[in-house]
């Protein structure tokens, strides 16, 4: 009869670091490595526009100041004032 194989070490090496896992907060080493949170947005369809540059560097200064860039900042806008036409 053959012998039952032994737990290999790295088996107990992954046991070990699932535990670990487990065991820890993680949310103070992920906010601490400055990644930004993983939004998941709708599926969205996407377009084309034909933007004046003048429009563009608008977006960018008004984007810039909330943190976003040109094309989030013109969604904002188009959300925000819709109903209004």
């Amino acid at each position: 009869m053959k012998k039952p194989a032994k737990t290999t070490s790295k088996r107990r090496r992954t046991d070990a670091q699932v535990a670990e896992f487990e065991r820890r907060d993680l949310g103070e080493d992920i906010r601490a490595s400055g990644v930004r949170p993983v939004v998941i947005r709708p599926k969205a369809r996407p377009t084309s526009i034909v933007l004046e540059p003048d429009l563009v560097e608008q977006l960018r200064a008004k984007g810039a100041k909330r943190g976003l860039g040109y094309q989030t900042m013109l969604k904002v806008i188009v959300r925000e004032h819709l109903d209004e036409y």
